[in-house]
């Protein structure tokens, strides 16, 4: 019988932590749509790198969902932002893709992270897109979203 308990309870507990981490603010939707919508993948893991390049490094692996527009990154679970990269943003920014493996790397020194993520399809096109939004949040207006990817999800 405590075998039984204890096992339903931890069956409970992951179903817990992996729920969709998709649900946007109607605001948030309302303005992506505005903006364009690139791409989006929803409930996907993403390993979160803290300090990198430092000797207090560390990461996790964390369950979220991007969405690209043609002006903004966004690295959410739910309402709960990760990363937001906008034309309005300052920190540093970079974005390299490693075979599938997207890296976004935003800050510098003891502040660095890098939020990376194995898309499901086009790791070169979600890098382009990626790149496409950081350029803009860098003051350049070069609209380089792939072609492949206008209006896709």
């Amino acid at each position: 019988m405590r075998k039984a308990g204890a096992a339903g309870i931890l069956a409970l507990g992951l179903l817990a932590c992996s729920g969709d981490t998709s649900r946007l603010t109607p605001e948030q939707v309302a303005r992506f749509d505005a903006e364009g919508r690139v791409r989006a993948a929803d409930n996907v893991w993403f390993r979160y790198t803290h300090d990198a390049g430092t000797r207090s490094a560390g990461w996790e692996d964390r369950l979220g969902s991007i969405v690209v527009t043609r002006q903004t990154v966004l690295i959410h679970k739910n309402q709960k932002v990760g990363i937001e990269i906008t034309p309005a943003s300052r920190r540093a920014y970079e974005v390299e893709r490693d075979g599938d493996r997207i890296r976004i790397g935003a800050g510098s020194g003891k502040s660095r992270e890098v939020w990376s993520f194995v898309p499901a399809d086009d790791a070169a096109g979600w890098a382009q897109d990626i790149r496409a939004v950081i350029r803009l949040a860098q003051g350049e207006t070069t609209d380089t979203v792939s072609p492949r990817s206008r209006g896709r999800l």
